[in-house]
């Protein structure tokens, strides 16, 4: 997920363990310490502003295209899949009753939850299911997404790509109003966890063929979802609001409105918080040390499933030469940016597979096995000229290099991108030029460069997990023709790229391997060729730091920092202080 989605490592381990037990101690899921006096407050104080900080706006509200953190947590309000992930980062059923696969491991049966509907009474079947999920495939539709996370459906390849006018009736079977049958290409022991990615979800038809897909501002209509929230108000570049959905066939919202404010400027969002206007900011972190001191239950850590990094193109110069890949890699002090810029809020890291999922691997070395997160400036320059020799260039003659990046407004990021360009230079002697736009464009940018020389050049962005799976780190983003390898590991002409279409055929092999232990190591060896190859650099990984109101209750904070739809009949608003003003939304 680009998340950005969204967000431990070269430490020993006992250190790393003592310092991932500090923040889960401080990580506090509601407000285990509020007062017993303290009761639930009145009803028309049960609203939560959760402010989407950084954005303008939200890309879009069709769970099939969406692609980003505040779209995903949006989409999960609004509405449903078949399976979905617990606070827990669990597959669990959502839709579904329950689910099975055949000894085959290709066919999955899914037994839909009785009486199911949509936000405006209609029946939610499992003609709506596969409707939903053929949809997102639709060649017109351009998904960014759907390829990938519903990539392992039979035949769903070609429908993407106009071969076949449907699946339904192919590899999406619904026998009765009840049972959906979904057959997979191979089996793939992922295979639920790529279903609990929104572009699954399903839409209700009738929204689709009354507005077509572009039906984000009708959704205030109460048709269109099967979540636990509906769409009351959305202003463009100011706000959106939502308010429970009574046919909802989970736990019922106790809270009776969600306000969710766009703050463009990330910074500005903590300022709103200590001025009581939302309930929730991310804490800027020439802020951080204040905040734990002064902020008690208010504050707020917890490791993410989130990692940063640079993304260097392969079929543009000068980064079609690994040697300048490595170079460009070992110049970085990981530790100088983690501890200097955001004071110890992040982790330096060399992983792609982060710390807390499945395969993460404690003995992965950065390129040219190098130990640790601090820079090699000497072996930097050392293959940075070896490179340039290569490619019968000079350090005058090297191509200029822009370095995209998105800071979205944060003092933090611009820091960083400053920090990593004073960093190539120092080492280097390189200028880079930074190019700092937004977001979404970035996004666009992105995915534009997958299989593109003239696409992105160097560009940052961090990648969450969809699911805890290896799979949606390694094979997902690296893979021959997956649409998120926007680096092109494997698709260029490089010295060494028979080498790496042969670790991607590793990570064919470990997707689909029944044998758990084999399967991880198959992850690991793969991994370490991603990394000397410097398919990315790993910047560090992330952890969620912020402030939430006293009053709020019921919140559980995850690693993938998402509320799961049964989560919230849980929360509330009480009467603790402090808690955000809410009568202009009352």
């Amino acid at each position: 997920m680009y998340s950005h989605r969204k967000r431990l490592l070269m430490l020993p381990p006992l250190i790393l363990l003592g310092l991932v037990a500090a923040l889960l101690l401080t990580a506090c899921g509601g407000n285990t310490n509020v007062a017993t006096n303290i009761s639930k407050a009145a009803a028309n104080q049960q609203i939560l502003v959760q402010p989407i900080s950084g954005y303008s706006d939200i890309q879009t509200l069709d769970p099939a295209l969406a692609n980003e953190i505040p779209a995903l947590n949006v989409d999960n309000m609004l509405y449903s899949g078949l399976v979905q992930l617990n606070n827990k980062l669990q597959v669990q059923g959502e839709l579904a009753s329950s689910y099975s696969v055949a000894p085959d491991g290709t066919t999955w049966t899914f037994k839909l939850k009785p009486n199911l509907t949509f936000s405006d009474g209609q029946p939610l079947t499992s003609a709506e299911v596969a409707y939903s999920i053929d949809r997102a495939l639709e060649p017109t539709l351009k998904s960014s997404v759907s390829p990938a996370y519903l990539g392992l459906i039979k035949d769903a390849a070609r429908r993407n790509h106009g071969e076949i006018k449907t699946l339904i009736g192919d590899s999406l079977l619904t026998p009765d109003k009840q049972t959906i049958i979904i057959k997979t290409s191979k089996p793939a022991a992922y295979f639920l966890q790529t279903l609990t990615y929104q572009c699954s979800f399903v839409v209700e038809k009738s929204l689709i063929d009354k507005y077509g897909n572009n039906f984000s501002d009708h959704l205030n209509e109460g048709i269109g979802g099967s979540g636990p929230w509906m769409v009351s108000q959305y202003i463009h570049n100011k706000e959106i609001d939502f308010v429970p959905n009574p046919k909802y066939f989970g736990p019922k919202p106790q809270l009776k409105k969600v306000v969710m404010p766009f703050v463009s400027e990330g910074d500005t969002t903590y300022k709103l918080y200590q001025s009581n206007q939302v309930d929730s900011s991310p804490i800027p972190s020439v802020q951080i040390a204040n905040a734990r001191s002064q902020l008690g239950t208010q504050f707020h850590q917890q490791p993410l499933l989130d990692v940063y990094y640079v993304s260097l193109n392969y079929l543009a110069k000068p980064f079609d030469n690994i040697k300048i890949r490595q170079a460009f890699d070992l110049a970085i002090n990981k530790d100088a940016i983690a501890h200097n810029i955001f004071h110890d809020m992040v982790i330096p890291t060399n992983h792609i597979v982060p710390s807390g999922m499945p395969g993460y691997n404690a003995n992965l070395t950065g390129p040219q096995t190098h130990k640790g997160t601090n820079s090699d400036v000497q072996l930097a320059r050392q293959l940075f000229n070896q490179g340039l020799k290569e490619e019968g260039l000079t350090l005058a003659d090297l191509p200029p290099i822009t370095f995209t990046t998105a800071s979205q407004g944060s003092v933090d990021k611009r820091n960083e991108y400053s920090a990593l360009q004073q960093m190539w230079k120092s080492a280097l002697g390189v200028n880079v030029k930074i190019d700092d736009i937004e977001l979404t464009r970035l996004y666009a940018e992105r995915s534009a460069t997958v299989n593109n020389p003239n696409g992105l050049q160097l560009h940052t962005l961090d990648w969450s997990a969809d699911y805890p799976d290896p799979q949606n780190w390694l094979t997902l983003l690296f893979d021959q023709a997956s649409p998120k390898n926007a680096g092109n590991y494997g698709q260029n002409h490089t010295s060494n790229a028979i080498q790496q279409q042969a670790n991607q055929r590793l990570l064919e092999q470990a997707d689909v391997n029944q044998n758990p232990t084999e399967r991880l190591k198959q992850y690991n060896q793969a991994e370490q060729a991603l990394i000397n190859d410097v398919a990315w650099i790993p910047i560090y990984q992330n952890t969620n730091v912020l402030a939430r109101k006293s009053c709020v209750v019921g919140i559980v904070d995850n690693a993938q920092n998402m509320i799961p739809p049964a989560d919230w009949g849980n929360i509330y608003i009480s009467t603790a202080t402090p808690c955000a003003n809410t009568s202009q939304y009352q």
